[in-house]
């Protein structure tokens, strides 16, 4: 679990980045969720919309990718949300810098 801080602090990086995940009338499929996962292993954070045509809220359509791909919700706004996930395997330049105590 993220702490408030580190939230507070993804959201903030969260403002740069492209949405590179778009949820469309399919809703939440094992295709999206290969492309999310993806993208979570390549970039540990990334933004995401679900379009009007979608039968999801974002909050759905996030809490279920969060939970297909292990990740944590940092942020739902509008359609938009983010989705945060570790991974120590690339390179140190690359990872997302949280505070120590990333996960409770």
């Amino acid at each position: 679990m993220l702490n408030s801080g580190q939230r507070a602090k993804l959201r903030a990086m969260a403002n740069s980045i492209d949405t590179i995940l778009h949820i469309g009338k399919d809703g939440v499929t094992d295709n999206v969720e290969k492309q999310c996962s993806g993208a979570l292993a390549a970039r540990e954070l990334i933004k995401g919309r679900v379009l009007p045509n979608s039968g999801l809220t974002p909050r759905e359509a996030a809490g279920a990718l969060a939970r297909r791909c292990l990740a944590e919700v940092v942020q739902i706004a509008g359609s938009r949300f983010v989705l945060y996930r570790e991974n120590p395997e690339i390179a140190p330049e690359k990872r997302v810098k949280l505070a120590a105590g990333a996960r409770k």
